[in-house]
């Protein structure tokens, strides 16, 4: 299992900025439930992460929740930012990845001040405010700020890693409280994902308040022009 560090951040730090902040979504694939995006910041002084500290994916639920606890207490600040299913069908996933990411980084500043260097797992770059005059409003405009995307950061960047750690994790949290009252959907075990049971009971119940209904849900039939065409893909 691969085990990430500091050394982008501390390679990215050498450079100027004072803090620097790993991102990493969670439940942007999902059906139901909200995406979240959690953050994790580091300074120049923070020591080595938690030993072992990996992607969430690669993790048990058992792990994850060890590391939760330990990344909340080794990183300078930590939020989590979550984006409803309603908000997804409102701005597309992209935008709503874009809200969670703000509502995260909101939280982290108001323990350590403002952060201007971000480093966001994968390819592409959906914290950046898009040009004026698109589908998003001003609400969805953060302060600027440098944008690093790295491939596999949640896997080699420890705190990219610690951010999906805590995504994941309340994220996961989310679901199993949103399943006491959606028991056919079993978001308890699949949380939200289209597992059999969870497509099983959308084929028989239909979508429920908390699903993305913009998107082609299995056995719903096709989402309305107007939604499909608020999706960013």
């Amino acid at each position: 299992m691969t085990k990430a560090d500091l050394r982008h951040e501390r390679a990215w730090l050498r450079e100027g900025p004072l803090l620097v902040a790993g991102m990493d979504e969670v439940g942007r694939g999902a059906l139901a439930g909200p995406v979240s995006v959690g953050v994790t910041v580091v300074r120049a002084t923070t020591r080595p992460c938690p030993a072992g500290l990996t992607d969430s994916k690669a993790l048990s639920a058992a792990a994850r929740e060890r590391f939760e606890a330990l990344v909340q207490t080794w990183a300078v600040a930590w939020g989590v930012g979550h984006a409803s299913a309603a908000e997804i069908d409102e701005v597309g996933i992209i935008g709503a990845l874009r809200r969670a990411g703000e509502r995260a980084l909101s939280r982290v500043e108001a323990a350590c001040g403002p952060v201007a260097a971000v480093l966001l797992d994968g390819s592409h770059d959906w914290l950046t405010p898009p040009a004026q005059g698109d589908l998003f409003s001003a609400a969805d405009v953060g302060p600027a700020r440098a944008v690093r995307t790295l491939v596999k950061g949640d896997l080699r960047c420890a705190s990219v890693a610690g951010a999906s750690v805590l995504a994941k994790c309340e994220r996961d949290r989310i679901m199993t409280a949103l399943a006491a009252g959606h028991e056919a959907y079993g978001w308890d075990r699949n949380k939200g994902y289209g597992a059999p049971d969870h497509l099983e009971a959308l084929r028989t119940s239909g979508p429920s308040e908390h699903h993305r209904r913009s998107w082609r849900l299995p056995g719903v039939g096709s989402a309305p022009a107007s939604a499909c065409e608020m999706m960013v893909p």
